[in-house]
C-alpha cells in the first residue's frame, strides 16, 4: 500500500475527493532505477520520483560498503548532485545510472 500525502486528504479545492487522491498518487509515483557499477554489477531501487536521489545514493554506498565521496553518480553522461530527483531529471522506468568509484593508488617508482 502505497503512503498517502496527509495534505491531500485534508485540502479544500474545488475538485472531487477523488481526484485530489489521483493527482497525490500520480505525484508519488514510484520507479525503478538500476544503479551499474564499472564491473557490470546491478543494483535495482524503486524511489519516488520526487525523493532527492542522495537517498539513493547513500543507500547504494551502504549497502557495497564504499563510501559516497568515492563515488560518481553518473546519469545520462552528468554528474547526479545530491538534491536531483528523478523528476528533476526526467528520468523514466527502467532508467540506468551508471557508478564510477573513484580510485587512489601509489605511484610507480623505479
Amino acid at each position: 500500500m502505497e503512503d498517502q500525502n496527509p495534505e491531500a486528504a485534508t485540502s479544500s479545492g474545488g475538485g472531487k475527493k477523488g481526484e485530489e487522491s489521483k493527482d497525490s498518487e500520480s505525484n508519488e509515483t514510484r520507479i525503478n532505477i538500476k544503479v551499474k557499477n564499472q564491473d557490470g554489477g546491478e543494483i535495482f531501487f524503486k524511489i519516488r520520483r520526487g525523493t532527492m536521489l542522495k537517498k539513493l545514493m547513500d543507500a547504494y554506498c551502504q549497502r557495497q560498503g564504499l563510501m559516497v565521496s568515492t563515488c560518481r553518480f553518473i546519469f545520462d553522461g552528468e554528474r547526479i548532485k545530491e538534491t536531483d530527483t528523478p523528476d528533476s531529471l526526467s528520468m523514466e522506468e527502467g532508467d540506468e545510472i551508471d557508478l564510477m568509484v573513484e580510485q587512489t593508488g601509489g605511484s610507480c617508482n623505479q
